[in-house]
């Protein structure tokens, strides 16, 4: 006797008759779409999902998704009879990026890539192994060559926005350019060539990439130095100390000489980078010489070439904000943003503070900007206009879209653009002019507004694929028009090294004048 009661019995009969015999394939999912807007729920995980993939026994969601900042593999639970609210799981909790998560046939790993590498992952321990994976590959390239330029040119031939080319015979540039393709060897070669073959439609957001990949990572101490010292004895003098860098963090002065790292002496032959490579975030000891010949040690860590890059923008942009504080008397708040990034989005509404709100008018300044996509909800921001007070007793009234949580800022504002405010960027300057919430000052944009996608092709080499048609307010084509300015100001050849900025000075005047 097992001591199976009755009904347990009959359940486990049931069980055993409805599942599918080994070897049997699953029947197909159908959807339902007709009612499916009633049937649906909308879950609220929390986190910007990017992919979902159901498990096998349909009780779990695998969701790849961003969390403060960071990609990852989280778990979320489908029991509709379960008692507690469900919460996201998360399966992994590393720094890479990570694509093509699924779950293996017993739905007990989940599988995926992680900066291009196979990753397993265990679902009850959530341990991660590398999936071991060994191949080898002869191309031959004589033939790889010519599948790659067929991609390329049948791709665009496909998908180029402009049906017409921008008027060049596309079949007369495949022959042309076929003899060149053939004498290529070596893919630099090819992609040089492709690269040529794309001019041929003359239009923005077009290239030939090759695959990923660059040079040794180089620290970087968050210094510049003279240049004159350097030619004149080879010598490493800090001339500016960049805020919030190593050596900033470090207490390096303005007029110390870098004398050594870690312990090699820094002379007029020495490679600097070749003695930081490797070393982002890691301590390095530095050797420095005073003015008198005194000698002290520092420790640093350095950072990599695009975080100093961020902090040298970082003060360039708190430079702009002084001077503009400056030339408006203390009236005026000033934000850049130096693309149309989600990144970028999220430093605007930093920027965009209770210093700014307190302004009676913002400079918003897009030179240089090199585009992105978020231009629709940038303008929001500026484009909303107050229609409620709301007040705390004992407290300033303020407007209700700011008490209730909503991004406005609810002040006059002046645009500021250059002709190397690209793509995005156009998008926002056309948006702005259409909107009439201001002025735009400065030269006329670069005329780079289409919509590209990167496709992959068979070398590992990358197209951008101009798709997507861009259209003005009045409905005429935005590529290779540049968004005209209000109030014309070319900065002068080498205003740049001074400490004036003639399109802000315009900017600031333009401003002040539709606030008196």
């Amino acid at each position: 006797d097992s001591g199976a009661r009755p009904a347990d019995t009959a359940r486990a009969d049931s069980a055993r008759a409805t599942r599918p015999a080994a070897g049997a394939r699953r029947p197909a999912t159908r959807i339902e779409f007709d009612g499916i807007r009633q049937r649906l729920t909308l879950l609220q995980t929390g986190l910007d999902v990017q992919a979902v993939a159901p498990s096998p026994d349909g009780r779990q969601l695998l969701l790849t998704a961003g969390a403060a900042g960071q990609s990852n593999l989280w778990l979320w639970p489908l029991d509709e009879l379960a008692t507690a609210e469900p919460v996201a799981r998360q399966l992994t909790s590393t720094a890479g990026g990570k694509a093509d998560a699924q779950w293996s046939a017993d739905g007990r790993e989940v599988w995926f890539r992680e900066n291009g590498r196979p990753q397993a992952v265990t679902v009850e321990s959530r341990a991660v192994r590398p999936v071991q994976v060994a191949a080898e590959m002869e191309v031959d390239f004589a033939r790889e060559k010519d599948v790659v330029f067929g991609q390329a040119w049948g791709w665009l031939r496909d998908h180029f926005y402009d049906e017409k080319f921008h008027g060049a015979d596309w079949d007369a540039v495949r022959a042309r350019v076929a003899p060149h393709v053939a004498a290529s060897r070596t893919p630099d070669e090819l992609r040089r060539v492709l690269g040529l073959m794309v001019g041929e439609l003359n239009a923005s957001h077009l290239g030939v990439n090759g695959p990923g990949g660059g040079p040794p990572s180089t620290g970087r101490l968050g210094v510049r130095f003279d240049r004159a010292a350097f030619e004149r004895d080879g010598a490493l003098r800090v001339t500016e100390v960049i805020p919030l860098g190593p050596a900033a963090l470090a207490g390096v002065r303005v007029g110390e000489a870098l004398a050594a790292v870690e312990g090699t002496p820094v002379r007029a032959g020495t490679n600097l980078d070749s003695l930081l490579a490797y070393t982002g975030g890691r301590r390095v000891s530095l050797t420095l010489a005073g003015a008198g010949g005194a000698r002290r040690e520092v420790a640093v860590r350095p950072v990599s070439t695009q975080a100093e890059k961020g902090l040298l923008y970082r003060a360039w942009v708190e430079s702009r904000r002084a001077y503009v504080e400056q030339a408006s008397g203390g009236r005026l708040g000033y934000v850049h943003m130096p693309d149309m990034s989600a990144g970028s989005l999220a430093q605007l509404y930093a920027d965009l503070d209770a210093e700014n709100l307190g302004k009676q008018g913002v400079v918003v300044d897009l030179r240089n900007n090199n585009g992105g996509f978020v231009n629709a909800y940038a303008l929001d921001v500026f484009a909303r206009r107050p229609y409620l007070t709301m007040r705390i007793r004992g407290d300033e009234p303020a407007s209700a879209r700011a008490q209730l949580g909503q991004r406005a800022l609810e002040r006059p504002t002046v645009l500021v653009v250059n002709q190397h405010s690209l793509s995005d960027a156009e998008d926002f300057t056309e948006g702005y002019r259409a909107l009439k919430l201001g002025k735009v000052v400065g030269e006329p944009t670069a005329g780079w507004i289409i919509y590209t996608w990167n496709v992959p092709m068979l070398d590992g080499s990358v197209l951008r694929l101009p798709r997507q048609r861009v259209t003005g307010a009045d409905g005429t084509d935005m590529e290779l028009k540049p968004r005209p300015v209000d109030v014309s100001v070319k900065r002068p050849i080498g205003e740049w090294y001074s400490a004036r900025d003639s399109q802000l000075d315009a900017a600031v005047r333009e401003l002040l004048a539709t606030i008196q």
